[in-house]
């Protein structure tokens, strides 16, 4: 259902900055469906990427066969990204808070965490520099708290909500930052009068309840709710025969 909803996100012709996992299985299937000209970018150099086979890390040699362009990481970051090219970014996070805000630095404090997580590597560069920037992830207070332990990669405002921090035009970022967050119950879009994550749209037999039992703020609802169509025959045929076949991410 994730991978479905996420691809559906994506338009025809657009130039995405994509990770390994869900975000990859949702870039592959919109270049098998409706979107066959979607330029892959990869943080480890492979632009352009027409993979026959699922990847397995950045570093994949199945990325560099038939792509477009064979770069360094630096070319990538400041030639690509920074320069204004990428349309989409894909992130996941250990937290995301009400603000869109994303962290995988750590949990607990900086100085002292109960666990270090991986760090940033081009997650901040894609939050703030990507036009738009969609979110991965699946539902649990733990990884949707108020506020997230540490923010490695900006979101809207400040951590926690409510108008607080600087905005992002204040700050110079040129990105629009995570406007959606695609989950396993449910579609979370930013309120552009609040900067807030708000609910948007809910999965076949999803309720909203389920959805605010999730998170760690008090999650408002758009005045009109979406229902997200299931995978189509055709959608689930190619995650499961042709995308995953070893079922590498579409475990369950």
């Amino acid at each position: 259902m994730m991978a479905s909803v996420a691809a559906r996100e994506l338009v025809d012709g657009e130039v995405v900055f994509v990770g390994i996992g869900l975000p990859n299985l949702a870039c592959n299937l919109a270049r098998a469906t409706h979107a066959p000209h979607l330029v892959l970018v990869y943080e480890s150099g492979a632009v352009g990427a027409a993979p026959v086979r699922l990847p397995v890390s950045i570093g994949d040699p199945a990325l560099v066969t038939g792509s477009l362009m064979v770069c360094g990481m630096a070319d990538v970051f400041q030639l690509i990204l920074q320069n204004g090219r990428i349309g989409v970014g894909f992130l996941g996070g250990a937290q995301i808070d009400r603000s869109g805000n994303i962290n995988t630095t750590v949990i607990g404090t900086y100085e002292r965490p109960t666990v270090r997580l991986p760090g940033s590597g081009g997650a901040a560069e894609i939050a703030i520099h990507a036009r738009r920037t969609l979110v991965v992830a699946k539902l649990s207070p733990r990884a949707f708290p108020e506020r997230v332990d540490f923010i490695t990669s900006p979101g809207h405002g400040g951590a926690g909500g409510g108008g607080g921090g600087a905005s992002r035009r204040q700050l110079g970022m040129p990105g629009a930052g995570p406007v959606k967050v695609i989950t396993d119950k449910a579609v979370l879009e930013v309120d552009e009068a609040t900067g807030e994550l708000v609910l948007a749209a809910l999965y076949p037999g999803v309720e909203a309840s389920d959805v605010r039992a999730r998170v760690g703020w008090p999650l408002q609802c758009r005045s009109r709710l979406g229902r997200v169509e299931p995978p189509t025959a055709t959608e689930l045929r190619l995650l499961r025969d042709v995308l995953d076949p070893e079922r590498r991410y579409l475990q369950g």
